[in-house]
């Protein structure tokens, strides 16, 4: 999953870094005599909170006994995050350069594999659960006054627990559990902008790869291995108070005039957590339950209108995408050549009409938004069970409405010298959009079959918007 998420959302913060020079030729209103210049150097510490989501390694479980079994899957946990952080940053021009160290809690809600099978003879129940994790992070970004959008990325380590409870031939047999403390890398991108004083707040994409298990064990006298990739997606907001610094004396800007149409375009990544169970209703029923993961780009178009009284501001906002969000790892029905099911499920687009609220802080607006989602889903199983006589491939597209929720940061931007200065706007946003379930029902050589699936969707992303009516800011 790194090169979808991170490459889609470091190079959608770049864009936004490169952009966000000096505002000189944006119209302003007069800001008190203080200081003139915003210095990010020096101490801080602070707080976050977010969301972390898994599912992007592949896993599998090898049964090595009565014929094998060779079945994979996505182990896709689901989790509040939430803990501390500190640093130092060091300021030379625009550009800041510093080092962060965090520690997080994960409250995980995962949802249990199924597989085998998942009947009264045969089960697997799988779970994988990162509990908590730290990272130690170089950051390097660019500075536009109060505005900071930055790079980040270091060493990480954190908890893993992987459980396997099974049933065989009608016989509970145990469970097998490993808990590690893993390390590997992480890397992300971010903004942050000043919110009042020495007070700074911040939304974040990190990407954490704790490498990959791979454990025999026996259960019964039976030969397994269970493999695992540790990765997981963590969209968090965070505060930050720091410590000396100019924060204080820095002259308090107007907020932005943001009242006004406005339209532009987007890009950025997304992961799906669909949870899904296929029944195959013949004798013994067989009813594997398991999530499938898409992940991929997502781009598309904006537009939308906002009012703003004092501080405060309020629209209306509408968007479509593209998506190349697709997953093809899932392989049950114990996966060898004469029992097999392949799963494929892709979000071809989608599209969302939403509310937002925000409150304006200088030039940076933070913003709150949600509403109604759509979207097509396209699903495709192919099965081979030979002792039942099913071959085949059933194929499902459903157009589907849910709703969407989430935040964001944005900032003025002027785009080059040609494009008129005071009208651009740049943000950084994640959005999670829950699309409802579908359940299809169909016939394999007389077998009946029913493939329910879910799809809820992370999305980080960045845009660019055309203000028609020109944002009102401060010279920094």
């Amino acid at each position: 999953m790194q090169k979808f998420l991170i490459a889609a959302a470091l190079v959608a913060t770049t864009a936004s870094a490169h952009a966000a020079d000096p505002p000189a030729k944006i119209a302003f209103k007069k800001a008190p005599v203080a200081a003139t210049t915003y210095d990010w150097t020096g101490l801080y510490a602070g707080v976050n909170a977010g969301v972390a989501v898994g599912g992007e390694g592949r896993s599998g479980l090898n049964v090595l006994g009565f014929g094998g079994s060779f079945e994979t899957f996505n182990l896709a946990s689901l989790g509040v995050v939430g803990g501390g952080q500190a640093g130092y940053n060091y300021q030379f021009g625009n550009w800041v350069i510093g080092a962060e160290a965090d520690i997080q809690g994960i409250g995980n809600q995962n949802h249990a594999n199924c597989i085998l099978t998942c009947n009264a003879l045969n089960s697997a129940m799988l779970q994988q659960d990162m509990t908590w994790f730290g990272t130690v992070r170089g950051r390097v970004g660019y500075a536009s006054g109060p505005i900071l959008n930055y790079f980040t990325g270091g060493f990480a380590y954190g908890g893993v627990k992987v459980t396997d409870a099974q049933r065989l031939f009608g016989v509970n047999v145990g469970t097998f559990a490993i808990e590690q403390t893993r390390t590997g890398f992480v890397l992300g991108s971010g903004i942050e902008a000043a919110v009042g004083g020495n007070w700074t707040a911040k939304i974040e994409y990190l990407y954490v790869d704790l490498g990959s298990i791979n454990q025999a064990f026996t259960l019964v006298g039976i030969p397994h291995v269970l493999g695992t990739e540790v990765r997981e997606s963590i969209f968090r907001a965070g505060l930050n108070y720091r410590i000396g610094g100019n924060g204080s004396l820095f002259a308090v800007t107007p907020a932005a005039n943001w009242t006004g149409f406005y339209a532009g375009g987007n890009g950025g990544s997304g992961i799906a957590r669909d949870a899904t169970t296929h029944s195959v209703i013949s004798g013994l029923t067989a009813n594997n339950n398991f999530d499938l993961a898409p992940r991929g780009y997502n781009g598309g178009l904006q537009a939308g209108y906002s009012w703003q009284r004092g501080n405060v501001v309020y629209g209306l906002e509408s968007d479509i995408q593209y998506s190349t969000q697709e997953t093809d790892r899932s392989c049950l029905f114990t996966c060898t050549p004469t029992a097999t099911a392949t799963y494929r499920q892709k979000l071809d687009w989608f599209g969302t009409v939403r509310g937002r609220i925000g409150y304006g802080v200088g030039p940076t607006l933070f913003y709150a938004t949600g509403g109604l989602a759509y979207g097509e889903v396209k699903t495709r199983v192919t099965e081979t069970i030979t002792t039942l006589g099913i071959n085949g491939t059933a194929g499902f597209k459903d157009v589907r409405a849910g709703w969407a929720l989430g935040a964001g940061v944005e900032t003025p931007l002027e785009l080059f010298d040609w494009f008129k200065p005071g009208q651009w706007s740049v943000k950084t946003e994640y959005l999670y959009i829950d699309l409802g379930s579908a359940s299809n029902s169909y016939n394999l050589n007389g077998i009946p079959h029913t493939l329910t699936t879910e799809e809820t969707n992370h999305i980080f992303r960045t845009g660019v918007n055309y203000h028609f009516d020109t944002p009102v800011t401060a010279r920094y």
